[in-house]
């Protein structure tokens, strides 16, 4: 099957190993959001909050593996905006791309403004801006280098967050079974606190809105795949190996902080991780947590301003962004793109320190749930390609790399749980402001996308 992702990557290169797209995508989900972020949704569901991290992370493992199976079949810089385009038209390749752009410029303003709190935390002589700028110079710069550079860089980066979710691991394993003694009893707290699931099915669900987007970030893998040495195999490699990795991790590791940390008090729960490392005598962990945790939104900095970059890429390549955007250094770096999206990475540093809270408020509401738009049309778009693909491998007589597991069925089963919680997030005051602001986000992108059709159309007879 002919696509636009046949000629949109041509000119890029290809300098990544499956070790870089495996240690990539671990990375990517395994940030703050899991370090900081868990203590907030355990708060809220209890213990029962591993039913909602099972329930969120088993939809992100198959709706992965539907991008997965596409990015194997058809891989491109433009990812899950080419498959929904290629599945359902130009509006939809249009949509995804710049809402995934615009999603990634906010969080990379927020990145960038949380590594430069905690640095000037330890030095408090040393100016934000100045952390701010440093940052955004040396992992902007990465980016410019070469994409094997980045690579490497994601790799230690992300390399550095896995041993430190391992170590985790194991130091509460030796607590459960008694290797590491403390005081009073490790499940005991749960018959005093309400059980096992205090909040019953409703604080199940809110936990789910919770966990929800936890896991984003694993999507790049199905991005950077076009720029390996075997994009087709490469991103069937990666994806078999850390899916069920990353469940692993943040399951294990909510399930070591149940066993250990009382749900229901918000001091522990404000730096969970921090607390079962201090249960085990770690004085030093909060100063080790905050390391860990800077390190995590470096590697979440520097794969967003990759991820953007390629974003706007492959847009270009579309000619759904300027022209000027598609071109490429000497070493194969689309170098407009990673300027573009760094300059506007430093203009979202500038809305989270100047803008006033209400405002700002609303631009993050925008993005909170910009990656259910994305989970939503990845699932239509495999829908509507697998029978494509199929008959694409029967003509060419190359198999598939990579196959969705029982397809149809397990597809659309995907597709009602989103939209299952879709419908819990109406039901929830915040999740419910997300969505509406992100679905006026939406909106706003396809109101632009009429607009440029709609010249586009007026051109082309003046033209002729």
């Amino acid at each position: 099957m002919t696509t636009t992702s046949d000629r949109s990557d041509a000119h890029l290169a290809h300098g990544l190993r499956p070790r870089h797209l495996t240690m990539m995508g671990l990375g990517s989900a395994i940030g703050a959001g899991l370090f900081l972020g868990s203590g907030q949704a355990i708060g809220t569901a209890g213990p029962a909050v591993l039913i909602s991290y099972a329930i969120a992370g088993a939809v992100v493992v198959l709706v992965m593996r539907m991008l997965a199976e596409m990015a194997s079949a058809m891989p491109s810089s433009g990812s899950f905006s080419v498959y929904a385009e290629a599945a359902l038209g130009r509006w939809a390749g249009f949509l995804l791309g710049w809402l995934y752009w615009f999603m990634l410029i906010m969080v990379l303003g927020v990145e960038v403004t949380g590594v430069a709190e905690i640095v000037t935390g330890w030095w408090p002589a040393v100016p934000q801006w100045a952390v701010a700028a440093l940052v955004v110079a040396v992992l902007g710069g990465i980016n410019l280098v070469g994409v094997k550079q980045f690579g490497e860089a994601e790799f230690w980066f992300a390399l550095i967050k896995v041993a430190a979710i391992v170590a985790f691991l194991a130091v509460g394993v030796l607590i459960v079974v008694g290797v590491i003694p403390v005081s009073g009893s490790v499940l005991g707290h749960w018959a005093d606190h309400g059980g096992f699931a205090p909040a019953g099915v409703a604080g199940i669900a809110a936990g789910l809105l919770a966990v929800a987007f936890a896991f984003g970030g694993i999507e790049i893998v199905a991005i950077a795949a076009a720029e390996a040495r075997d994009p087709r195999d490469a991103v069937a490699r990666a994806t078999r190996t850390i899916l069920w990795r990353i469940l692993f991790f943040y399951v294990g590791s909510v399930a070591i902080i149940v066993a250990l940390v009382p749900w229901d008090d918000p001091d522990a729960l404000a730096s969970p991780f921090v607390s079962v490392l201090q249960l085990a005598g770690f004085d030093w962990a909060a100063r080790l947590m905050e390391v860990v945790v800077a390190l995590a939104l470096l590697s979440a900095f520097n794969a967003n301003v990759y991820g953007t970059s390629r974003m706007l890429f492959s847009l270009g390549q579309r000619d759904d962004a300027p022209a000027v955007v598609t071109r490429v250094s000497r070493r194969e770096v689309p170098w407009v793109s990673v300027l573009v999206s760094v300059f506007f990475g430093v203009v979202a540093v500038l809305l989270n320190w100047l803008l006033p809270e209400t405002l700002l408020s609303i631009l993050l509401n925008a993005v909170g749930s910009a990656l259910f738009v994305v989970w939503l049309l990845v699932t239509i778009a495999q829908l509507r390609l697998r029978p494509r693909l199929e008959a694409e491998a029967a003509r060419t007589g190359e198999p598939m790399r990579l196959r969705m597991w029982g397809f149809p069925g397990l597809s659309w089963v995907v597709l009602a749980a989103l939209v299952g919680l879709a419908a819990l997030m109406l039901s929830d005051d915040a999740a419910r402001a997300q969505l509406t602001a992100t679905g006026g986000l939406v909106l706003v992108i396809l109101a632009v996308y009429a607009v440029v059709r709609a010249v586009r159309r007026t051109r082309t007879p003046a033209a002729g």
